[in-house]
């Protein structure tokens, strides 16, 4: 008890109010002084600082929120455009097989329709030719009857007379009526 004695008596030889200065030691006073500051600030500080805190919380909440929910957003249109691009992947592929495909389907019918424009041109080539040969022997037979017939007749000018010479003319031209008939 002592000491507590002695440092109430210490306290009565302060020096007098009349006169002020500056206590220079250090480990007297700064502990002092830190301790009523940080008492003050705690006491009157705790509610700011507590709000302060507690406004700062919210805010990051908030901007967590927000964030995800931007997130959740950007997700579901990232999905959506893959879907959409998939779609279109596929819808292209399907464009191209089917092209490809058309392309195949085009050329076998243009190989078919030569095919059968040859056959065609061909065949009217093989009927043109048979036409004129056979128009060709037509004519080479009425020729070769004609001349036969003028010799025919020559020889038979000379050799008989006007009423043979009648009756072979008459049955000449009905013979020859008769193969017109036939040949036409």
């Amino acid at each position: 008890m002592k000491n507590v004695t002695d440092s109430f008596v210490s306290l009565g030889h302060w020096p007098s109010a009349g006169s002020f200065g500056f206590n220079t030691d250090i480990l007297a006073t700064n502990p002092i002084n830190l301790s009523v500051v940080l008492g003050v600030l705690i006491f009157f500080g705790k509610g700011v600082l507590s709000d302060l805190l507690d406004n700062r919380k919210q805010r990051i909440l908030n901007t967590i929120r927000n964030s995800e929910e931007l997130r959740r957003g950007a997700v579901e249109r990232l999905e959506k455009s893959r879907t959409r691009l998939r779609k279109v992947e596929k819808e292209a592929e399907d464009y191209i097989v089917n092209g490809y495909q058309e392309i195949e389907r085009e050329k076998l019918n243009l190989r078919n329709s030569i095919g059968q424009n040859l056959e065609r041109l061909e065949n009217y080539k093989n009927e043109t030719i048979q036409f004129e040969q056979q128009r060709a022997i037509n004519q080479v037979r009425q020729r070769v009857f004609q001349q036969a017939l003028q010799g025919a007749l020559g020889t038979l000018n000379n050799c008989l007379n006007n009423e043979l010479h009648l009756r072979t003319i008459s049955a000449n031209i009905g013979m020859f009526g008769a193969m017109k008939e036939i040949t036409d």
